[in-house]
């Protein structure tokens, strides 16, 4: 055994998407290695509260790893039931962290951020060697979202707890290159970060045939739908755009979140279909008959995440048309790897133009599929992932024991 692992993550399988599936990913991979490791998650909640409630603490074992579920008070319709939410998971806990005993390492995934002055207090008083790992550039996010004001008083203290939190951790794991470099522009030595891709969570699976050329272009997105997806311009576009009626054009959604009703008052037609939070086999389904794949991002000046959405479409070799910003890194990526367009988000009209045209031209679109599934061989298997995470975690374990 290399050690004792204890992973905090507010997020935590059974959710299907996001933050989820990564951190149990991540659990498995380090068990395989030689890690015993251990993971303290909220209740089930995301994207929809599907799971009911508990209001006490509950342990569990999935795959091998044992987890202590905390209690939750749900909610995210609301700025006040978000903040709500997340106060609730950070003073379980704190109250639980007299049980939690004393590993060899600690990784905190943020989100939950208000709980990293937990996991701050936490390795303090246990001396404790920590990773601080980064899915969300916050409180950036929370502004971009209207989620707190600018100049706030709760902002401010926002703000104190980053600072603290980016000193206390020994290492910084961030999930793409504008993360590092907003990392550094607020004073974190180049030695405290590195720069881990999340993988593609439902792995490297053998590809599907090759698709029917003759059928109807099938764009499908999927995971959570929140405001900062900007789903519905899109939506509406694609609703009223003559180009895809002709084409009998098709857009499924998969998920859910706080803005889905606003979708739903955008379409007009059988043409888009949501299908809110689907079981494993129904998702599976939807990829494989999927032609192209819609990844999208509202912006504001600023970029505080990479949605992990973009690793599994590209590891279904699906061509991506990413509605982003541009200079974001979704569209480097995107451009980097040669798998897809990149459209500016805020020009939602362009979403039908570049499905009709990248249909048009079919060994363009299935040159840029196997490209897709070429890149993400390279930089979003789960192997490459855990690899490079157990590399971090035996060298910042190395350190901490001989004083560094």
């Amino acid at each position: 055994m290399k050690g004792r692992l204890q992973l905090w993550s507010y997020n935590y399988e059974p959710e299907p998407t996001g933050v989820g599936p990564v951190s149990a990913s991540l659990a498995r991979l380090l068990k395989e290695r030689g890690w015993e490791v251990d993971a303290v998650a909220a209740h089930p909640h995301y994207p929809e509260p599907r799971w009911g409630t508990r209001w006490v603490p509950y342990r569990e074992i999935r795959d091998g790893i044992g987890i202590l579920r905390l209690p939750l008070w749900v909610g995210r319709e609301t700025a006040g039931q978000r903040l709500r939410q997340e106060a609730s998971f950070t003073a379980a806990l704190s109250a639980a962290l007299p049980i939690l005993g004393r590993p060899d390492a600690l990784v905190v995934a943020s989100p939950s951020f208000p709980a990293l002055a937990a996991a701050i207090l936490n390795a303090r008083l246990r001396r404790l060697p920590w990773v601080l790992w980064l899915h969300d550039l916050l409180p950036d996010g929370a502004v971009a979202t209207g989620l707190l004001d600018e100049g706030s008083l709760v902002l401010r203290g926002s703000r104190k707890l980053e600072r603290a939190a980016y000193r206390s951790a020994d290492r910084i794991v961030v999930l793409s290159s504008p993360f590092a470099t907003r990392l550094r522009s607020r004073g974190v030595p180049d030695q405290k970060i590195d720069l881990i891709y999340d993988p593609a969570t439902r792995g490297m699976r053998d590809l599907p045939p090759v698709r029917d050329k003759a059928r109807a272009p099938r764009i499908l997105s999927m995971g959570n739908i929140g405001h900062t997806q900007g789903l519905a311009p899109l939506v509406a576009a694609f609703e009223r755009a003559e180009e895809m009626q002709a084409l009998g054009a098709r857009l499924v959604i998969t998920g859910n979140g706080v803005a889905a009703e606003d979708v739903e008052r955008v379409i007009t037609s059988e043409r888009t279909r949501m299908l809110g939070v689907v079981d494993d086999d129904r998702l599976e389904q939807e990829l494989r008959s999927a032609t192209m794949a819609l990844v999208s991002q509202s912006y504001a000046g600023t970029e505080f995440n990479l949605p992990s959405k973009l690793m599994n479409f590209m590891a279904y070799g699906l061509p991506i048309i990413a509605a982003v910003n541009p200079r974001g890194e979704v569209a480097r990526i995107v451009q980097e790897a040669d798998a897809g367009w990149v459209i500016n988000s805020a020009e939602p009209d362009a979403l039908p133009r570049v499905i009709a045209e990248a249909h048009a031209d079919q060994s363009e679109l299935e040159r840029r599929a196997t490209a897709s599934r070429s890149y993400a061989e390279e930089h979003f298997s789960p192997a490459a992932f855990g690899d490079s995470f157990d590399s971090l975690l035996q060298s910042m374990i190395s350190k901490a024991r001989s004083g560094h």
